[in-house]
């Protein structure tokens, strides 16, 4: 392969020696003629096309583009492209992996994503290219988002699979660097198991036998993807190592980092969202924040954005996240402070975080600030245990309730001398005057909905 790739260098660069001595014998025979006209011939044009066709190592390449249609676009001057080109080598490596005996055996639409998968726009010489992802013309799962590559060049190689072996053969519309192996789309879990950042995270989807669902091409995932340190900080916090965990656990925490949907950077809202990771067959909820940066649950930041694979896209973050239950979920939220406060005083937080399932109709920091101006208190300091207890309960109904699950009707609470009237004509309210918010966020003990006032027994 090696030589291969030398003799190549060598006929590229001894063809555009040649087209040069031509360029200027031209030119000493316009000089010395006895007409005396000066006029130069015009340069000959050497399009990334040009050069690929006239150098016998790529007409594998040359034929697939023609196939495709794609040769003409290569030969476009009104744009610059960066392509990574495959040599024949490389061509007949790909036809014996995928067991055809010809590109005439490979459907035209997988061979025009291929050939686009080595195609980027602009022309990026080597010095230019860092260690990182790059966006491709090769189309995503969502139109504007072409296909991304990982380039590592601590090694050279693009997707830990294909070995840039020559670099920056200039064309009149752009840069060809030569590899020795042809690029394929790839997956998600194929994305994860190319960068070594990553590799904690592969061993998790690999214990946990989640790697065929990431690598369903029949469906379309936004995963936050923890990095190798995210995972070390993880194990540290629990003391535990991956053998440690069960297969149950370790689903059901990956899972968490995934939406099934489409969500490029550019489409990242803040608000709850569904997981994969379930409780009570429902989806257990992700808070993303969007001020300062995306922060998922408060406190893991996405660091790195917008991997484009073949069914879906991957966001890096820095710190692994685990399925809440119904305290977790108001203390990831800053909206819910006092009430926080309010458990933790009256001890409630062990009672809350059981097994469940539980309901929790939780108030929002502005209304506890109307009830303690009812009530004229400063705050949670100034209210005991046995004053906050009864007032908590009051918001707690045993079982998973969603919010399509209710009813008119009244509800029993864990306060046993507090029954709530639930009415659903217009929305939901709670005793005539209390209004659910925002409703279904789903923890993995239980469900929170959002009420504008604080429920008094």
């Amino acid at each position: 392969m090696k030589r291969v790739v030398e003799n190549l260098g060598k006929n590229l660069w001894m063809m555009m020696l040649l087209l040069g001595l031509a360029f200027v014998n031209v030119s000493c025979e316009d000089d010395d003629d006895d007409s005396g006209n000066d006029q130069q011939m015009p340069e000959e044009s050497m399009t990334i096309t040009d050069i690929a066709a006239g150098n016998s190592d790529f007409s594998i390449l040359v034929a697939a583009l023609k196939k495709v249609g794609l040769d003409d676009d290569l030969a476009s001057e009104d744009s610059e492209f960066t392509v990574f080109a495959p040599t024949n080598a490389a061509f007949a490596a790909l036809l014996e992996e995928l067991e055809v005996s010809g590109l005439d055996d490979i459907p035209n639409d997988v061979l025009t994503s291929v050939l686009l998968y080595h195609v980027m726009s602009g022309s990026n010489k080597a010095a230019m290219i860092e260690t990182g992802y790059y966006s491709t013309l090769s189309a995503g799962p969502m139109d504007g988002y072409g296909l991304s590559f990982y380039v590592d060049m601590s090694t050279t190689t693009i997707n830990s699979r294909s070995k840039i072996t020559a670099t920056d053969i200039q064309a009149d519309n752009g840069i060809i660097h030569v590899i020795d192996k042809v690029m394929l789309p790839m997956s998600i879990t194929d994305h994860a198991i190319a960068n070594p950042a990553f590799s904690s995270l592969v061993a998790g989807v690999t214990k946990a036998e989640l790697a065929g669902a990431l690598d369903d091409d029949e469906a379309t995932f936004t995963v936050f993807a923890p990095t190798n340190d995210a995972f070390d900080m993880f194990f540290a916090d629990l003391g535990v190592t991956l053998d440690d965990l069960t297969m149950e656990t370790l689903s059901s925490v990956i899972l968490y980092h995934a939406i099934g949907d489409f969500v490029p950077a550019s489409k990242v809202e803040a608000g709850y969202f569904p997981t994969l990771s379930s409780a009570f067959d429902r989806n257990i909820s992700v808070k993303i924040d969007t001020e300062g940066g995306v922060f998922l649950n408060m406190d893991s930041e996405v660091v790195a954005t917008d991997v484009v694979a073949t069914n879906g896209v991957i966001h890096a973050i820095n710190k692994v996240i685990m399925p809440p239950g119904v305290v977790d979920i108001a203390i990831d939220n800053s909206n819910f402070s006092i009430l926080v406060e309010a458990v933790i005083k009256a001890e409630l937080v062990d009672a809350l975080s059981g097994d469940g399932p539980l309901t929790v109709f939780a108030p929002t920091n502005a209304a506890f600030e109307e009830l303690f101006a009812a009530i004229n208190v400063t705050g949670i300091a100034d209210l005991t245990k046995e004053d906050l207890t009864p007032i908590l309960l009051a918001h707690v109904v045993e079982g998973n309730v969603a919010s399509t699950d209710l009813s008119n009707g009244d509800v029993n609470t864990l306060n046993v001398q507090k029954s709530l009237a639930i009415n659903v004509d217009s929305g939901v309210s709670i005793d005539g005057n209390i209004t659910v918010v925002a409703a279904d966020i789903q923890g993995k003990n239980g469900i929170v909905h959002v009420i504008d006032k604080v429920i008094v027994p």
